[in-house]
């Protein structure tokens, strides 16, 4: 554990990983942003609040108290897009979701971006490594569960309303099919909308550790995030994020425990 990094170590054969849900900023750099704000508002709010059950389970967690908005560790680290032709944001954003400017005067430069990921990006990546190894060591098969949360609407992204279930494989590419297919059973018995690689195919961390044939299995849960809060129609610093109700969030979480449940049956299988 560092003062921006927590592993919580479980022996389960299941990583529950948090890239989205840092909110701080570092002091020399908050006052380059157009607002802290801003600088937050595309955090995946309350996520690892809602998984909190996943320790309970015995699995290991990972996440990093730093925004996205200075690192995000969910993307490609050469700076390639996970998604050509399509917007999205990259290593150091330089915008929003909505495309609203991050930085007030210069973005980060190449040596600056380099900077940011040895000291950010590249000790949250070491960090999931040990933890695949060491539960390689023990477990034939691993899955590494990449958590993620993004409000319903965000028409620069995406037309319309975005389903509930989000699941990434990066089609099929980062796990058995088996496990995509349990996953999917599940929130389709939910009653709620799902897609399985849809707008969402997994970033970089699905991508790059996925390699089924090696043991190690990755799937990514993007929810839209009017499961478990309140949303919006157009977020301001004056209404959000809105506050995290455990109460609201009961049915979504009921569902990802029986999602958890059936991860851990497939890597035990």
């Amino acid at each position: 554990m560092t003062d921006w990094l927590t592993v919580s170590r479980g022996d389960a054969p299941l990583i529950v990983a948090f890239p989205h849900t840092g909110t701080d900023l570092p002091l020399d750099l908050e006052p380059r942003f157009t607002s802290s704000w801003l600088a937050r508002k595309d955090a995946d709010w309350w996520i690892d609040g809602l998984y909190a059950f996943a320790r309970d389970l015995g699995a290991t967690t990972i996440h990093t108290r730093m925004s996205r908005s200075v690192i995000d560790v969910n993307r490609d680290p050469s700076g390639a897009s996970l998604y050509p032709g399509q917007a999205t944001t990259g290593l150091c954003p330089s915008t929003t979701f909505d495309g609203e400017p991050l930085y007030r005067g210069a973005e980060p430069d190449a040596a600056e971006i380099a900077d940011r990921r040895s000291t950010w990006f590249d000790p949250y990546h070491a960090a999931l490594r040990a933890e695949i190894v060491r539960l390689r060591t023990d477990h034939a098969n691993v899955v590494v569960y990449d958590a993620h949360s993004i409000r319903s609407r965000i028409l620069r992204l995406f037309d319309g309303e975005l389903p509930q279930f989000n699941i990434g494989t990066n089609g099929g590419a980062a796990c058995y099919e088996a496990l995509g297919r349990a996953v999917t059973d599940l929130c389709a018995a939910s009653g709620r909308s799902y897609i399985l690689d849809g707008r969402f195919r997994g970033g970089w961390t699905t991508r790059h550790y996925g390699r089924p044939t090696e043991g190690v299995h990755a799937i990514q849960m993007e929810l839209a995030m009017r499961g478990y809060m309140a949303e919006p129609a157009d977020p301001s610093p004056a209404n959000w994020p809105t506050p995290f109700d455990l109460a609201v969030a009961a049915p979504i979480t009921d569902i990802l425990t029986d999602v958890l449940k059936a991860c851990l049956a497939f890597a035990r299988s």
